[in-house]
């Protein structure tokens, strides 16, 4: 599926706040959220509210763990399992927003995007008159692990291709071309699911993750069996969950980008290290149409 992209040319923001409750994936915390309209030019940031308002700003800086979820810090205060809200922001393209609440980890919901995209259309969006903040890939630049490789290449306009490879024969091998805007996020990407496999559960749990996980926020994999009673929402659920958390990833590079991601077996450990790499080149990217300055998310 090949689908044509395009940035809206001011910054937006919501119209009003908006809130829900829900379970943490990996504490099993009860979080209530609040999605806040932002200023121009503030960009996504997560606010604490059991920590005294503490806030972290919401780019690749700040990433402290990237092992099974994305999990931003500042001065001792964290926010865990950011990447299917920073997906929701990307894919409908907002810019500003304050996500205020009161636990140390983004609530699960159904495992998607799908519910934040929700909230985001109740709570309405406006355009702000500020052009947006747009970084443009001027040469390749790539990371990799066994078996494994993240890479952003110059493109006109943003695109992802995704492929991922598992002996399960429930997944197998999938691959996905994508180009987002927000008819065809909302659609096609935010709906798929995170996944996971039932034999990986206890040693999860065991490290204190995946307490709040359960059929209702996750596809679980038994062998080569889906477990969950309906079944898959796309016959590529599973490649395009993992494009939409690339998708959440690379939004905290601090604004949109232009040029096309490239992903094999990638994970949250090698997007941001594909984004430190990126910022860590100075002839790698500009601002759009603003070449003499450094993007905020690449500043220490």
């Amino acid at each position: 599926m090949t689908i044509s992209s395009s940035f809206a040319p001011a910054q937006k923001t919501l119209k009003a706040p908006i809130h829900c409750r829900g379970v943490g994936l990996h504490s099993g915390a009860r979080i209530e959220l609040t999605l806040h309209p932002a200023a121009p030019d503030t960009g996504i940031r997560f606010r604490r509210s059991d920590k005294n308002g503490a806030e972290i700003e919401a780019v690749w800086r700040n990433i402290t763990e990237s092992s099974l979820c994305t999990t931003i810090a500042a001065k001792g205060v964290s926010v865990a399992t950011i990447e299917h809200l920073m997906a929701a922001f990307a894919g409908l393209e907002v810019d500003n927003a304050v996500v205020e609440l009161d636990g140390p980890e983004v609530p699960a919901m159904d495992g998607s995007a799908a519910p934040f995209v929700f909230l985001i259309e109740c709570a309405g969006l406006v355009e702000q008159n500020v052009p947006r903040r747009v970084i443009k890939i001027l040469k390749p630049v790539n990371v990799g692990a066994p078996g494994k490789s993240a890479a952003l290449v110059p493109s006109d306009r943003f695109s992802l291709n995704f492929a991922i490879d598992f002996a399960s024969t429930a997944i197998a091998r999938q691959e996905l071309s994508f180009m987002p805007q927000p008819d065809n996020f909302r659609r096609d990407l935010g709906p798929a699911r995170t996944f996971g496999f039932l034999h990986e559960v206890k040693a999860m749990r065991d490290a204190g993750l995946a307490r709040g996980g359960s059929l209702d926020n996750a596809v679980v994999i038994a062998g080569d069996r889906v477990m969950n009673e309906e079944g898959l929402r796309y016959e590529d659920e599973f490649v395009r969950h993992k494009m939409l958390d690339a998708l959440g990833d690379l939004y905290l590079a601090g604004g949109a980008l232009i040029g096309q991601f490239r992903g094999v077996r990638s994970g949250h450990a090698l997007n941001r290290q594909l984004l430190a790499a990126l910022f860590a080149d100075a002839s790698a990217w500009c601002f759009a149409g603003i070449e003499s300055e450094a993007p905020a998310a690449a500043v220490a």
